[in-house]
């Protein structure tokens, strides 16, 4: 399976998760996104979602913003604790979304993601609560990321 894996703010290409699901036997597209300038961000990712046409987006906290901002038609998405409140303009996400967040999360509230799914008219079976803080880099998180690429 082809993931566009889009990383978090003050995190690099070649993390803990993306790393995960290559070693799980997938094509991860991991492109650096600056820090300083979402909007160049949203168009690095749009370029690498045209380019290579991926089976799923995973956006991890800030890299959620980012997946919720760009076209990417009906591609599902997987965003890991997304920051969709701090950055973009999106306040609702498509059908085929699934949402992983640990309620201990201290950076970004565990309630914005209910809110999203709220926002979304999604079930509450699409918000996954894992994890015990913003990283979701335990044994469990990766494992139901993983699940959840697979769709």
């Amino acid at each position: 399976m082809n993931i566009l894996f889009l990383h978090g703010w003050t995190s690099v290409p070649g993390g803990r998760k993306p790393i995960f699901l290559r070693d799980a036997g997938h094509t991860v597209f991991n492109p650096a996104l600056p820090d300083d300038d979402f909007a160049e961000a949203v168009r690095i990712a749009q370029v690498e979602f045209d380019q290579y046409h991926p089976d799923v987006v995973v956006g991890s906290s800030r890299g959620g913003a980012v997946a919720v901002n760009i076209e990417s038609g009906d591609t599902p998405l997987v965003l890991l604790c997304p920051a969709w409140k701090k950055w973009g303009t999106a306040t609702k996400v498509k059908a085929n979304t699934i949402i992983l967040h640990s309620r201990a999360d201290v950076v970004v509230p565990f309630a914005n993601s209910l809110e999203l799914v709220s926002n979304s008219g999604l079930p509450k079976s699409a918000l996954i609560e894992v994890g015990a803080d913003h990283r979701l880099a335990d044994p469990e998180s990766l494992a139901r990321m993983s699940a959840a690429c697979e769709f």
